[in-house]
């Protein structure tokens, strides 16, 4: 039986239906990167999400600056930071490129003076024709957050900031919402929750 790691399983006894909408998240993400063969998700934590993207997926794996790789020890795990060169899958002697790379809840706690360095540390491990998905609280939803969140979220932005600071380090950009479960592509400024599909690493 699978169990929640020790982080969700917190959120689950803290509010349920906050954890629905985290895994809804990741529904997303396993739905637009199925069938990719090599995959890394940014800031795994416990591994709970990535339960969801891996039946997707051919491989999985997983990096976190701070969760313990031995919390999951079935899994692909490295302990690295966003902010210094990212794994490279190696095999034979060679370093090969993810096909998909996704982050969620991961840039609002990067510093904006950092995010140039871990975006392009992003783009520089896809392959050519890789994706990256990038989730991420709307600045608008902030008044709304907890007091613990908003100490924690230093980087939240717009519709057109997240945009345009993807298209710095994506040839294209390609921008969802969610409010709670529900995706759409509705009112930037309506936004919970931001999704962003980028393609065409530069």
């Amino acid at each position: 039986m699978t169990q929640l790691g020790a982080m969700h399983a917190a959120s689950f006894e803290a509010d349920p239906k906050h954890l629905g909408f985290v895994l809804a998240r990741y529904h997303f993400v396993a739905r637009m990167l199925q069938g990719k063969a090599w995959v890394l998700e940014i800031g795994c934590g416990d591994g709970t999400g990535a339960e969801v993207v891996k039946p997707a997926v051919g491989l999985l794996c997983g990096m976190d600056r701070e969760a313990q790789p031995e919390d999951n020890p079935s899994r692909s795990f490295w302990r690295a930071d966003i902010l210094q060169r990212l794994p490279h899958l190696q095999g034979e002697g060679i370093l090969w490129p993810w096909d998909a790379i996704y982050a969620l809840d991961v840039l609002e706690h990067i510093n904006p003076i950092d995010e140039d360095r871990a975006l392009h540390n992003i783009s520089q491990a896809l392959a050519p024709n890789g994706v990256c998905i990038i989730g991420m609280p709307s600045k608008e939803s902030q008044p709304y957050a907890s007091p613990i969140s908003r100490a924690h979220h230093v980087n939240c932005k717009t519709e057109d900031d997240l945009r345009n600071t993807l298209g710095r380090h994506f040839s294209n950009v390609f921008m969802f919402g969610m409010n709670d479960a529900t995706l759409h592509t509705g009112f930037g400024p309506m936004c919970h929750y931001r999704l962003a599909v980028c393609t065409g690493p530069t």
